[in-house]
């Protein structure tokens, strides 16, 4: 089993967790300007990067809290978690700054 750290709960298993897609994807200014297409872009085209990759989670079965994680995609281990609203960690050769 994978072990994920609430950052309002502490450590907990996978299964209490939800996966909530790619993080830090900002909502249109305007969503009634956009046409069909780029709203479907907006809704629908994530990056699908192999590596290091900011995603966001939301502990269901605990507090019910959303936040941010930057997880690698290669191995699966979380290299940082931090809450909804804090800047993402500037990780650098496998290290948090």
């Amino acid at each position: 089993m994978l072990e994920i750290r609430c950052p309002y709960c502490g450590p907990r298993d996978e299964t209490e967790f939800g996966y909530g897609g790619q993080a830090h994807v900002a909502y249109p200014e305007d969503p009634y300007a956009l046409s069909d297409s780029e709203w479907g872009e907006y809704l629908f085209y994530r990056e699908n990067t192999r590596g290091v990759f900011a995603e966001r989670w939301v502990h269901s079965a605990g507090c019910r809290k959303w936040f941010n994680a930057l997880r690698d995609t290669v191995t699966y281990e979380f290299k940082a978690i931090y809450r909804t609203g804090e800047p993402r960690p500037d990780i650098t050769e496998g290290e948090i700054r």
